[in-house]
């Protein structure tokens, strides 16, 4: 992935703030102002807020120094902390680690922060480098003998050493965090583990890059009018913007990126453009070419097969899923073949209807998957009277930001107050920035605000935590992230949105919350440190506030008129909100369902797309429908281990949000103070400083109920 077009370059340079271009310098002008952002980048944040990242001392060159210091910095406070001659103690080894590698803390957010939103072939050169070493460093710790005596020992006096209850829960985390990592191998295993963990790390990096480099350079090129037919305006503007910036003046281009394919999909008339569109989409990764992700998805298989059985488990899926809700892969296999039959079903229902509307006008096709979006949307017009073009043009990003803070703000008693552009700095000019507040003027934390898609950002939407919340010692407020990629507007129009991206918007805030009203003493216990299984529960919760009366009649503003959302069409939209459930549930679930059976199977002489044709078709896949993620673009899956053997975990965490949703409903209200003091006091504010199953039932007064997802998605129980 060595292409990136112009712009991201310039977006590169945009963030650096240098007084005068590179090329402008000598070589000591450049060695010295690299070693000052450098030393900047090492040091702790300056500015206001408990201090700020300095975005403004950012180079891709800079951030390469500053990480290989922080790195070396990072274990010798570790070794330190291991070579301590004092009895180990919860203080001056469990305290003292999670407290420990600050500056490494620092330097991978900005490090971060850079490969998700501003991936340049410079940084991409800079990461395949340092992703094998940032693995590395946490062998190294994890694989520390006297450090992990000194946790075991603490450990083993968990019962007599008068903790309290989130003490014991950092060392119980913290001590099995070690074991699962492998810390109590023999030195030949722990060797093998840290030889697979490198290697992952550079496929991971590969594959992701690879994705990003068929997003970037693959796209559609519309030539005519003709070509534009039933498309809305705001869509058309937008590919006559990426075509202008893509170097084809005068005609339209659809980037083969999700927030421009999938609207196409649904409003296209051309069926020719939408099939040449949706192969672009769906192939990624898998084209035969240098950027082809088959051969490394057949490496990460083998590799991690290999280290579930060094560290002591039949699978992946059981090494990754040991530490979950669930518990193992036979828990998380039953939520998904309880909803799967009932999810096809609907696909039934929802093929035949969208079939006859075709025979009905005519069309003389069989239904393809490039027809279904298109297809769903004349349906839900129909039966709904509702269709995007009536809806987007209420849904402008200005407002509906707007409305997620006043959500938060009636929830929770937080306010939001946008800081001047140039109070602090940012890593990109979309970037804007709020600062968060209680009821009582205090302050709470950031939010960095970054909403549309750009050459060099990855697909899809995320929040990250730049600064984690923490109690113990000097207290720290936390910075969260919210980034998107919607479509830019053209200049001069406002962003106008989807119901789908609302809820995306929506979503993502709800991870942001997470984040934000985190209240417990140690960093790594804080925010969205929770098992993978539980950090979906408070974005999918939040998704429902959208549709609430108070926020449509609020918020949704037409962005010509100013005048509110008919009520008729508010009403339109809250029947609609579980139609075409079959579809998104089946092409979400498919992927989970492949995610976890790969990760249990034998990887010797796995061809992975010759498995995932057996699976579908051994779960009777509906053939009007693909996987949302195929593997070769599975970034979940195959560009990190974050996810890998866990993406059913939406599942499992939308049946915790519907469940908790509920109790809203039972209360008559969507703000009822009581509801939602309980959540922010059992949820929100514990992070990962209790089990969470207890947690969700010191909310709720019981364990969830299945039959509250299968409401929501209008499937039957």
């Amino acid at each position: 992935m060595e292409h990136r077009p112009l712009a991201a370059l310039l977006y590169a340079a945009a963030i650096t703030c240098q007084p005068v271009l590179a090329a402008d310098r000598t070589e000591p002008e450049r060695a010295m102002n690299d070693r000052s952002a450098h030393d900047r980048l090492l040091a702790p944040w300056p500015g206001p807020y408990g201090g700020v990242p300095p975005w403004d001392a950012v180079t891709v060159p800079a951030l390469g120094a500053a990480i290989e210091a922080a790195m070396a910095d990072y274990l010798a406070e570790v070794a330190a902390i291991a070579a301590d001659p004092a009895p180990p103690t919860f203080e001056n080894t469990l305290v003292a680690l999670d407290q420990a590698g600050a500056a490494y803390r620092r330097v991978l957010t900005l490090y971060a922060v850079h490969a998700s939103n501003l991936s340049t072939p410079e940084f991409q050169s800079l990461e395949r480098e340092t992703a094998p070493k940032l693995a590395a460093l946490s062998d190294r710790i994890v694989q520390d003998e006297a450090l992990f005596r000194r946790i075991e020992a603490v450990h083993g006096s968990i019962g007599t050493a008068g903790l309290d209850a989130e003490q014991r829960r950092l060392v119980e985390r913290r001590y099995r965090g070690f074991v699962r990592a492998g810390a109590a191998l023999d030195a030949e295993g722990k060797r093998e583990v840290a030889a697979i963990n490198q290697q992952l790390a550079g496929l991971f990096t590969r594959f992701n890059q690879n994705v990003l480099a068929d997003e970037t350079a693959r796209y559609t090129l519309l030539e005519s009018e003709a070509d534009l037919a039933g498309l809305p305006e705001a869509l058309v503007a937008a590919a006559a913007e990426a075509a202008r910036r893509l170097g084809h003046e005068g005609r339209w281009v659809i980037e083969n990126t999700r927030s421009s394919v999938e609207p196409f999909l649904a409003e296209a008339s051309r069926r020719d453009l939408r099939e040449k569109v949706w192969r672009a989409f769906v192939s990624r990764g898998d084209n035969g070419d240098a950027a082809d992700n088959n051969a490394i998805i057949a490496e990460i298989l083998a590799l991690r097969a290999r280290r579930a059985a060094l560290l002591g488990y039949p699978s992946h899926a059981h090494w990754r899923l040991e530490d979950s809700m669930a518990g193992t892969p036979e828990r998380a296999m039953a939520l998904m073949e309880a909803v799967w039959t009932p999810a096809v079903a609907r696909v039934r229902e929802e093929v035949a209807d969208m079939q006859a509307l075709a025979d009905a006008e005519g069309a003389g096709i069989t239904l393809e998957p490039w027809d279904y979006r298109y297809y769903a949307e004349k349906v839900r017009t129909r039966r709904f009277e509702l269709d995007q073009s009536l809806v987007r043009p209420y849904l402008q990003l200005v407002k509906l930001k707007e409305a997620m803070f006043h959500v938060a703000g009636r929830l929770f008693g937080l306010s939001f107050v946008p800081l001047p552009a140039g109070a602090v700095p940012v890593f990109h000019p979309d970037v804007s920035v709020h600062e968060v507040r209680d009821a009582a003027g205090r302050h709470v934390g950031l939010v960095y605000f970054d909403p549309f898609a750009r050459p060099g950002k990855r697909s899809g939407a995320w929040m990250s935590q730049h600064r984690s919340q923490q109690r113990a010692g000097v207290v720290v407020t936390p910075i969260v992230s919210q980034n998107l990629n919607l479509v830019p507007p053209t200049a001069g129009e406002p962003a106008l949105l989807s119901w789908d991206d609302a809820t995306t918007l929506f979503h993502e805030f709800g991870h942001a919350l997470h984040g934000l009203l985190s209240d417990v003493r140690y960093r790594s216990l804080s925010g969205t440190n929770v098992v993978r299984d539980y950090v979906e529960l408070p974005s999918q919760l939040f998704e429902h506030w959208l549709a609430t009366r108070e926020v449509l009649d609020r918020y949704a503003r037409h962005y010509r008129t100013g005048g509110p959302m008919p009520e008729a069409l508010v009403t339109r939209i809250r029947e609609s909100l579980s139609f075409n459930q079959g579809f998104a549930t089946v092409e979400y679930l498919s992927g989970a369902i492949y995610d976890l059976r790969i990760h249990a199977a034998d990887p010797d002489g796995l061809e992975p797309r010759r498995f995932e044709q057996d699976l579908l078709a051994d779960i009777g896949m509906p053939r009007e429908i693909v996987l949302r993620h195929r593997p070769t673009q599975f970034l979940h899956v195959f560009g990190g281990d974050g996810y890998s053997a866990g993406y059913y975990s939406y599942l499992w965490a939308d049946t915790l949000s519907a469940d908790a949703w509920e109790a809203f409903v039972e209360a008559g209200d969507p703000f009822d103070a009581a509801v939602a003091g309980r959540l922010r006091a059992s949820v929100l504010s514990t992070g990962n400083s209790r089990d969470p199953a207890a947690a969700y039932r010191e909310f709720r007064g019981r364990d969830p109920d299945i039959a509250a997802l299968m409401r929501k998605r209008g499937l039957p129980a």
